[in-house]
């Protein structure tokens, strides 16, 4: 969703609490009327103003925040490789494959093949090799700075390096 969007909605939010804010201190503001027969020296008044500050704080605090990001918030934009980049990517790794071993050639075609990412224990079961000899010939192939592993939850993503 885009930073925009979600100051809108944040807005429309705000302007829910300040219409909250409002009819809950109207009827507070009622109920200490009749309730009340000390007049403007009860102390349910002073609680009645601090609630509705407080309130109004929070109200202003959420309202500064959407204004923030409908106005200063940034997008992130998620940038992909294009299909040309790709190709050049695959003709660096063809000319590195002739230095490697049969094994870590392996390896190297299996994540090219996956389009540069793939689960370390994708690779176990594609190539069936243990899970050590994989682990071994990814810390060489890291080593090289050639691919890159980052943890996911109980498993690892191999990552061509660029």
């Amino acid at each position: 969703m885009k930073n925009q969007n979600v100051g809108i909605l944040i807005l429309g939010v705000a302007a829910l609490i300040g219409f909250i804010i409002i009819s809950f201190n109207r009827a507070l503001t009622a109920i200490v009327n009749s309730a009340c027969s000390h007049g403007s020296s009860c102390p349910m008044w002073g609680a009645i103003d601090f609630q509705t500050n407080m309130s109004a704080g929070i109200m202003a605090f959420v309202i500064i925040i959407g204004f923030y990001l409908v106005f200063f918030g940034k997008e992130t934009v998620a940038t992909s490789v294009t299909h040309e980049e790709w190709e050049k990517i695959e003709k660096n790794y063809e000319r590195t494959m002739k230095n490697l071993g049969d094994e870590e050639k392996l390896i190297l075609e299996k994540i090219i093949e996956a389009q540069g990412a793939i689960f370390q224990s994708d690779l176990v079961n594609k190539l069936d090799f243990s899970k050590v000899k994989v682990t071994r010939i990814l810390d060489r192939l890291e080593g090289r700075n050639l691919v890159e592993r980052r943890r996911r939850g109980m498993s690892n993503v191999v990552i061509l390096k660029h």
